[in-house]
């Protein structure tokens, strides 16, 4: 934060832990009889304009009005800021605290105007290297490798990620915290990403197959009567839009237009283009028909274990005739 204390504050984005550590900071400048906490749950844009300007009436020095939530506030709302902060109380300032909130959403335009904006996001992609940054927080190293076993063992909620660190960070002390350190200090508790499945699947990895499946058994909390037709479902889905794309692109339909059509995003579309040159087109519809077997299999068409079809099933579909 600015040394001058603005009229209003705009904190927000994924990133949790760091939003609250701003609000802490904030906070930390006002006494504790100054700070007032509301919730959007009861409060309105009209009510915190109320609320500030009522403070400002009795000229007990500098005020804090903070409202959560306000990601949900309406159009409506935030123009009853805009027009606050025109002419905003002395000596008040006013923190509004949101969660996912984009950079053009009214709110933001309303404060951008005179305050300041202060919006943190994490993508998926990115969690290893928030990890990483955390450990950094905590004056601890760690491994990349360290990093993204972490993720994947607890997952992308960044407060449990953000105790998972303080944890390791405690244990490490000065020393560089290794993916063996995490195996240790761990418990899984998160399914190991279905990308990691489907990417050793287009690498035509059986190794990687099998490993990733086990992985996602072990670390599941349900069922494997749950999580392998799961499991199955997920697969099934990419092996059905790999197909598409081999049929669309033979067709003569650029890469955006079968991204599009299929709604897939561009690094997913991208991944998918790379590992369908892996197949030819009747493996691709092979792997889809096998898979539809598998699927009666398990819903009692065979005798044998799930598990061991499902592993019989990853291998045929993976492997190189």
């Amino acid at each position: 934060m600015a040394d001058e204390l603005q009229p209003a504050y705009l904190i927000g984005g994924s990133d949790r832990p760091k939003v609250d550590r701003a609000v802490a900071r904030l906070r930390a400048r006002f006494d504790h009889d100054a700070v007032e906490l509301h919730s959007v749950a009861t409060t309105s844009g009209d009510d915190a304009v109320a609320a500030c300007n009522a403070l400002g009436l009795f000229g007990s020095g500098v005020r804090l009005v903070v409202v959560e939530g306000v990601e949900a506030w309406k159009i409506d709302d935030a123009k009853a800021v805009a027009t606050y902060l025109k002419a905003p109380a002395p000596g008040t300032t006013l923190a509004l605290v949101a969660g996912d909130l984009k950079k053009d959403a009214p709110i933001a335009k309303a404060v951008a105007a005179t305050g300041s904006v202060l919006l943190w996001d994490v993508t998926q992609k990115a969690v290893p290297r928030w990890i990483a940054d955390q450990f950094k927080l905590h004056g601890t190293t760690a491994e990349p490798e360290a990093c993204r076993l972490l993720a994947e063992f607890v997952g992308d909620d960044l407060y449990e990620l953000a105790g998972e660190v303080d944890k390791i960070s405690t244990w490490a002390g000065n020393d560089r915290v290794t993916e063996a350190d995490v195996e240790a200090l761990v418990a899984p508790r998160a399914g190991s990403p279905p990308w990691n499945l489907t990417d050793a699947w287009g690498a035509r990895d059986v190794a990687g197959v099998l490993r990733s499946t086990e992985r996602m058994l072990d670390r599941t909390g349900d069922p494997l009567s749950k999580t392998i037709p799961r499991l199955l479902g997920s697969l099934t889905k990419h092996v059905r839009n790999a197909c598409a794309v081999h049929r669309l692109e033979e067709d003569g339909m650029a890469p955006q237009e079968v991204a599009a059509r299929l709604g897939l995003k561009p690094y997913p579309a991208q991944k998918l283009y790379a590992q369908v040159r892996n197949f030819s087109g009747a493996e691709l519809d092979d792997a889809l028909i096998r898979l539809a077997e598998l699927d009666r299999a398990l819903k009692g068409g065979s005798r044998l274990a799930n598990e061991l079809e499902l592993e019989r099933a990853l291998v045929e579909i993976t492997a190189r005739a």
